[in-house]
């Protein structure tokens, strides 16, 4: 049984508007998730995207390969089921933002954090009414009640494909911020992730690269820009 793999079964995949949403269809047979529910998503654009991920399976079918397919899974099997306690897992983000904890030495990795951090929190903090504080060192911050209430808020308001995206964007970078950022379109997302590396290129430049952290590096990224494209795809 370890060496079971599912193969292609079907010849043709199409897209088809139905009750929720849009769903992808394999032979003229609804998509499930893993738990049986109706694959729907909200927009055909990305119900477009996840056909086209079975459609390009040849013989065996390689989840690896079907991105979309699993953050659609999510969304439905998972963040929908336990809406509440996500929200809440990423909503704590807000008190304990990566953005607002700071170097001690050396002056130059200060100034770089600051030069490309700043105006990110100052971005968030007019756009949200949320201001936030910044300290140096690991020491926990604390932070405006107010302001940790708004960014809750805002993640609360989510529908689960977008907190989908709106968790792996924060949880990969420790910054809810940075995650808003994205949502809200701040800066190009390419961008936004190198802002989330401020310290670990600075690593780089002055120590080389390492081999196994850059392709670590490389996956991550990979994944940070895929929730982006999921969150977008979902509204689009």
């Amino acid at each position: 049984m370890a060496d079971w793999v599912a193969k292609r079964f079907w010849k043709e995949t199409s897209v088809h508007a139905c009750d929720g949403g849009f769903c992808v269809r394999l032979d003229g047979r609804d998509v499930k998730t893993p738990a049986k529910s109706p694959l729907v998503v909200p927009t055909q654009t990305l119900a477009d995207k996840i056909a086209a991920e079975w459609d390009v399976q040849i013989e065996k079918i390689d989840p690896a390969t079907m991105p979309y397919t699993r953050s659609a899974n999510a969304a439905i099997d998972k963040v929908s089921v336990q809406f509440d306690e996500v929200s809440e897992l990423i909503a704590a983000y807000g008190a304990t933002d990566n953005l607002c904890y700071r170097a001690t030495t050396p002056v130059e990795l200060i100034a770089r954090q600051a030069e490309t951090w700043d105006p990110i929190l100052a971005w968030a903090a007019e756009t949200f009414d949320t201001p936030l504080n910044v300290g140096a060192g690991v020491m926990h911050i604390a932070q405006p009640e107010d302001s940790v209430a708004r960014l809750r808020d805002l993640t609360r308001a989510l529908d689960p494909f977008a907190l989908t995206a709106f968790h792996d964007l924060v949880s990969m970078t420790g910054s809810l911020v940075l995650g808003l950022a994205v949502l809200h379109d701040y800066a190009d997302v390419d961008t936004l992730w190198h802002a989330s590396r401020v310290d670990e290129q600075w690593q780089e430049d002055q120590w080389g690269e390492d081999d196994e952290a850059t392709e670590v590096a490389n996956l991550k990224r990979e994944s940070f820009l895929h929730a982006a494209n999921f969150y977008l795809e979902s509204k689009s």
